[in-house]
């Protein structure tokens, strides 16, 4: 693997793109996109749709179905979502890539963190500067670039920018599930972790809310006629977290309890809300049987519990196709002077949705940086230019057939038939 002269001419482009891509993404991040703030998302929405506009097939909506949600009272509503963003080029070329990322941030409407900053260091610190507006325009750039090459052709492409990956891509998976199919490779824009690494081995996560109801009463006039729902809750809670060690590497985060009532009040009803992360599917169907047998244990006259919730990503071992696509990185990053290493996390995102369709993904190729999901969260500005050179060159030397695409779909296929 080489990089020749067309290749160069690509990379020299993306060279002089550096203050393009971080004005860009400075603008984006000033736009508070949370995922539950529909009129945030809504302009981020508009401000893409432009934005992508720059590709050879026009921007469509994706229009996602409400997801469910569990209020701070026990009932269950609808989430709405805006729609996702979608462009499909050249679907009928020989090598098929899938891209996506997430335009929601977890910062809600009403946080103090809304613009971006460069520190006395020259980090970028402003939210979704990392996680992942700055991934987004990486990626618009890497493609926008990649057109001028004389072998895009021989690669198409799907790109997929969703409203809700913050909050498990409950609405947008079954697109994502769609997209994985019809590919060969797929390229995710999260932010590389904080030493710069790649992501490997990613564990599954599932969000889920147990709603206690019990009887409300007189604290003082009526006490033993009233069933708490807040003591119930923390019972559940000390159950949850007692799984903690059972099983290796399986955590579960008991996260927030909703519940209470007047001082004088005995409590009807509360909410005990609570995530997991675990390395394999066993592990998964072990932590849903265990939750099951705590939820049941809630018995008696006046006091009842509903689990709601689901796992929401399974897990995303590194097995034969991943290290191959890895081993294709690492050469490809090898040629630009870039040294690319991974590592296994805890996190989610998702590459578990594309990888649980079958599509061998890499999906930290967004930029440098660090703190995401809190206010200290930065990046690197050398790396915008950095991982959007890293990304054309994948897609040219996918186009080129050095990296074979095709070949790593079929591994993934291989290694869904061995287990």
């Amino acid at each position: 693997m080489r990089i020749d002269d067309s290749d160069r001419v690509i990379l020299d482009h993306l060279a002089t793109q550096g203050g393009l891509i971080i004005d860009r993404t400075v603008a984006w991040c000033e736009i508070n996109s949370g995922s539950r703030h529909l009129a945030g998302l809504e302009r981020q929405r508009q401000v893409l749709l432009e934005a992508l506009s720059v590709l050879p097939a026009a921007p469509i909506d994706a229009p996602l179905a409400t997801s469910p949600e569990v209020s701070a009272d026990g009932r269950v509503g609808e989430l709405h979502h805006p729609p996702a963003i979608a462009v499909v080029v050249r679907p009928d070329a020989p090598v098929q890539v899938v891209l996506t990322g997430h335009y929601d941030t977890v910062y809600p409407e009403t946080s103090a963190f809304q613009t971006v900053v460069t520190r006395p260091d020259g980090a970028l610190h402003g939210p979704g500067v990392a996680d992942m507006k700055g991934g987004i325009s990486v990626m618009l750039a890497a493609l926008e670039a990649f057109e001028r090459h004389p072998l895009a052709h021989r690669v198409g492409y799907r790109v997929l920018l969703s409203p809700d990956e913050e909050i498990g891509s409950v609405a947008s998976a079954p697109i994502l599930a769609d997209f994985a199919r019809q590919g060969h490779v797929g390229l995710t824009y999260e932010p590389a972790l904080a030493d710069g690494s790649l992501a490997s081995a990613r564990k599954g996560s599932g969000n889920f809310h147990i709603v206690v109801r019990g009887r409300a009463a007189h604290a003082g006039r009526d006490f033993a006629s009233g069933r708490n729902a807040v003591m119930e809750a923390a019972r559940l809670a000390q159950a949850l977290h007692a799984l903690n060690g059972l099983r290796d590497g399986v955590t579960v985060n008991v996260a927030k309890i909703d519940g209470g009532s007047p001082l004088n009040m005995v409590p009807d009803v509360a909410i005990v809300r609570f995530n997991v992360r675990f390395p394999t599917s066993e592990d998964a169907a072990w932590f849903e049987g265990q939750v099951d047998s705590i939820v049941a244990s809630t018995i008696g006259e006046g006091l009842h519990a509903h689990l709601h919730g689901r796992i929401t990503r399974g897990a995303k071992p590194f097995n034969t196709a991943q290290q191959r696509l890895f081993g294709a990185v690492k050469a490809v990053g090898a040629l630009l002077g870039q040294d690319i290493a991974w590592k296994p996390s805890g996190g989610v995102c998702e590459g578990n949705n594309l990888f649980a369709s079958g599509l061998p993904n890499v999906d930290t190729l967004g930029v440098r940086g660090g703190d995401i999901h809190s206010d200290a969260e930065h990046a690197w500005p050398d790396s915008f230019v950095e991982r959007a050179q890293l990304s054309a060159l994948i897609l040219m030397k996918l186009a080129s057939g050095e990296i074979d695409g095709p070949a790593l779909r079929a591994a993934m296929t291989d290694f869904a038939e061995s287990v």
